[in-house]
């Protein structure tokens, strides 16, 4: 009988499922939503060093660059084919003005990064370098607008200044700045966190104001189309969700919107407390609990939101997620410099896998921050560049973009700490283009390895490979003096099952015949 109609036991090794801890059964046939590449966004705000520094460092550096952006951290984001970069914020977009940050730049306008530290910002990073580096990456640019402080005029000149293909006055100053053809701008958020740091607004006066930008903040190029994303929830609160949505189901031929964003960082209380490093266990499964709160708060807004679009119209945009920490010892609060370890690691995971399950709905994500901020990709400290663990999760999960989500089934077991009570492991599956089969499984138990057995109806394997991510301890991070302690390996089988150690994230494909 042809394992196509059979069932596949883990790499095509037959073992009795006592013997597991674990049994992953892959529904491969029944392939469901695309998972949309952009849930794997970033996320570069004008923030401490996650621009100056961290992509930024002047076309006369010594440090390797092209026109002034770091070769080593757009390699290392080429790696992970990130999918867009959301930029200038967060909530410096809502006291960004645009014109700054053109033209000579001895004529940049500086200012006062009031949000962030207190500290002069040059505006020597501007539209045209922002440009410049994710064309370098190859990502698209999801660029929000000034709702707070800026006006309506101002957004749709800026768009006008990017998009416009007809000799306008604006597209004139575009070309003598140095670019003749338009730039391409496939997401444009209105606003930033408008019930907060921009403006304080309620949610019928933001909805009143965002529907006169989301009709004038147009793109000007007929061969472009701008997804315009509208501020939704601060977490769990229901307020913007509701009024942005009603709005949307009684809009009228002047506007519209196509998706709407929410943030939720975890960090177990406010002001950030939580240590990067030097944590216990009850602290590690304190704070993934807060995290796997995620996929309840998709659930409460998706069910708003369904009420009002039913065909799924609307995406929900995760614009800004992660790990907010207690600032580094000795680093100005406001620049938000923290260190990035293994739990980090399993965090962006369950995440990741969270979004995976609502792909329906959800089909934008950005994980706050790229770049030496919050729960970054990547740390530097001047020519010095390192990976940090959630990096490696992100390039292991590659192959899950616009891959069709795979149903399995498990039984997650139970993680006891004190009276906090989590899953076990957690699993995803996907089908990828090509036709493989990818399945990430997470470790959540920072104590005990967890054996893994896999049934995969309705796939004929030829060859299976895979990685494996995990660390000496959950708290583990990578420095400067040790960039690989938390780095990933090919897995390895025993017996044909695949063995997870404590707090650990695996991703393994399984070639078609």
């Amino acid at each position: 009988m042809s394992l196509r109609s059979s069932l596949l036991v883990l790499f095509l090794a037959a073992a009795p499922a006592a013997a597991q801890d674990v049994l992953l059964k892959v529904e491969a046939d029944k392939p469901g939503a695309k998972i949309d590449r952009h849930i794997f966004g970033q996320f570069a705000e004008h923030l401490g060093h996650g621009i100056y520094e961290g992509v930024w460092v002047g076309p006369d550096s010594d440090i390797p660059n092209t026109r002034g952006i770091r070769n080593d951290v757009v390699a290392a984001l080429k790696a992970i084919k990130v999918p867009n970069i959301r930029w200038p914020g967060g909530c410096f977009a809502d006291e960004y003005h645009w014109r700054g940050g053109i033209g000579p730049k001895e004529r940049r306008r500086a200012m006062v990064n009031t949000n962030w530290g207190g500290v002069i910002e040059p505006n020597t990073f501007g539209t045209h370098e922002f440009f410049d580096f994710i064309e370098q990456v190859g990502a698209d640019a999801y660029v929000s607008v000034n709702v707070g402080s800026g006006t309506v005029q101002e957004a749709a000149e800026w768009m006008e200044y990017m998009t416009a293909v007809h000799p306008t006055a604006l597209a004139q100053e575009r070309v003598g700045n140095g670019r003749k053809a338009p730039f391409q701008v496939p997401f444009v958020g209105l606003g930033n966190e408008n019930w907060g740091c921009g403006g304080a607004m309620s949610a019928d006066y933001y909805v009143d104001l965002m529907k006169a930008f989301a009709r004038y903040t147009r793109n000007y190029d007929p061969d472009q189309k701008s997804k315009l994303i509208a501020v939704g929830p601060d977490g769990a609160k229901t307020e913007y969700t509701e009024a942005v949505m009603k709005a949307w189901s009684e809009r009228v031929w002047s506007w519209t919107i196509d998706g709407l964003s929410l943030h939720n960082y975890t960090l177990n209380g406010w002001p950030p407390s939580v240590k990067a490093t030097g944590f216990g266990e009850p602290e590690y499964a304190k704070f993934i609990e807060e995290t796997l709160g995620m996929d309840t708060l998709i659930r409460t807004h998706s069910a708003i939101m369904d009420k009002y679009d039913p065909e799924k119209e609307v995406a929900l945009v995760v614009d800004e997620w992660g790990a907010w920490l207690a600032p580094a010892e000795g680093t100005n609060p406001g620049f938000l410099v923290q260190q990035n370890s293994m739990r980090d690691a399993i965090l962006a995971a369950l995440n990741l896998n969270i979004f995976a399950r609502h792909a329906e709905r959800v089909r934008v994500a950005n994980i706050a921050q790229m770049v030496n901020v919050l729960q970054a990709m990547i740390l530097t400290d001047k020519e010095q560049m390192l990976l940090t663990p959630t990096y490696h999760v992100f390039h292991m999960y590659v192959p899950f973009q616009d891959a069709a989500f795979v149903p399995v089934a498990f039984d997650k077991g139970r993680y006891t700490v004190g009276d906090v009570v989590l899953p076990r492991v957690d699993a995803i599956a996907a089908k990828a283009a090509d036709g493989t089969l990818w399945v990430a499984v997470t470790n959540v138990d920072a104590g005990r390895a967890v054996e893994v057995g896999l049934e995969v109806a309705g796939f004929d394997a030829a060859s299976a490979r895979g990685l494996l991510l995990t660390a000496p301890r959950v708290d583990a991070v990578n420095t400067f003096e040790a960039k690989d302690t938390v780095a990933p390996r090919p897995v390895t089988l025993s017996n044909g099952r695949l063995q997870l150690p404590p707090h650990s994230v695996a991703v393994v494909g399984l070639k078609p015949r």
